[in-house]
């Protein structure tokens, strides 16, 4: 007679774990089939570019934030010195207050009728009394006096500690455009760094041509705009070669505006410090064809970039971090507009 018993079900455990090991083998076989291919060298070059455009732009923002810094650091030190001195000019005048209240008590004890009743000497009291009123005037013109240091003091001490305020949130603005910095030039070596050996020098060697190309650019013969254009720009073409570095302004490593400051320095003109104030440091020329060798040169539409025009549509400029100041092709970047100084 046949069995009609029900086979035994597969336990709890047995289950699971076959469960689990069907998810788990069609979860790789997903991620096998999703997986991002290795970006190739060129692709990791455009990210990497576009890493050091992002740093350059952190980098103008931190040395705008330096320059505010030392700005304040500055008025604070004068703001603190003017406080100093008035308060050392109320000490001498309270001394003084208090001579002419010592010398009013000890002549004032009596009552004026009565010592000119008792004095031996009339015309001698006169003259005392003469002085007197003298005395009370200069006591209430110095009393008037303090008065008003004191309200000039309270102001100083008053702006003195707004600009302290305004200088530890500056420093506070540094710190973190030093950290925006830093991550940006982080993450760029981190996508060079999964690059093959190979690749990396491939990509160096190719920086390294772009550089001594400089030499052999032809820059035409077209005449600066001014002689400070001519004096910067020649300046400017003798630290060819020199390390870019950010928050650098020479003269053996710049960043970007650093050079066009240290440049422009050189022909007693002086620029500010980043490259958005340099924006208005003179004539803007909108039309690529009007500018002149010389003339500053701004990219990208938020002018994180600057450089100087060499001639025949090539700029003199500090590119990026791990090159070195060179001229090249202006095409090479989105070029904003110029500016004659």
């Amino acid at each position: 007679m046949a069995s009609h018993r029900r086979p035994k079900p597969a336990s709890r455990t047995r289950v699971t774990v076959l469960t689990a090991t069907a998810a788990a083998a069609v979860a790789l076989t997903s991620q096998a089939a999703h997986a991002d291919p290795k970006p190739t060298k060129s692709q990791v070059k455009a990210k990497v570019d576009k890493l050091y455009e992002e740093a350059e732009a952190a980098t103008e923002k931190y040395n705008g934030a330096q320059e505010k810094q030392d700005k304040l650091k500055k008025q604070v030190d004068e703001l603190q010195d003017n406080v100093a001195r008035s308060q050392a000019e109320i000490n001498k005048q309270r001394d003084q207050l208090g001579a002419l209240a010592s010398a009013q008590y000890r002549s004032g004890g009596i009552d004026e009728s009565v010592q000119l009743f008792l004095s031996s000497d009339p015309a001698n009291f006169l003259d005392k009394a003469s002085s007197m009123d003298q005395l009370t005037a200069q006591q209430t013109e110095a009393l008037k006096t303090f008065q008003a240091k004191q309200r000039s003091l309270a102001q100083q001490r008053q702006q003195a500690q707004d600009k302290l305020q305004d200088l530890a949130e500056t420093r506070k603005d540094l710190g973190a455009q030093k950290k925006a910095v830093q991550g940006k030039l982080a993450d760029a070596q981190k996508l060079l760094n999964s690059l093959t050996a190979a690749e990396r020098q491939s990509l160096a060697a190719a920086d390294a041509r772009a550089s001594r190309a400089s030499s052999r650019v032809d820059l035409g013969n077209e005449a600066p705009a001014s002689k400070y254009g001519a004096a910067a720009l020649q300046a400017g073409m003798s630290r060819i070669g020199k390390p870019y570095i950010w928050a650098h302004t020479g003269p053996d490593s710049f960043d970007c505006s650093g050079l066009t400051m240290w440049s422009y320095a050189q022909a007693n003109v002086s620029l500010p410090r980043t490259s958005q104030a340099q924006a208005n440091a003179g004539t803007r020329i909108y039309s690529q064809s009007a500018l002149k060798p010389g003339d500053l040169v701004l990219f990208f539409g938020d002018l994180s970039h600057i450089g100087i025009y060499a001639g025949n549509g090539q700029v003199l400029h500090a590119p990026k971090p791990g090159a070195y100041v060179r001229i090249e092709a202006m095409s090479n970047m989105t070029f904003e507009f110029g500016v004659r100084i």
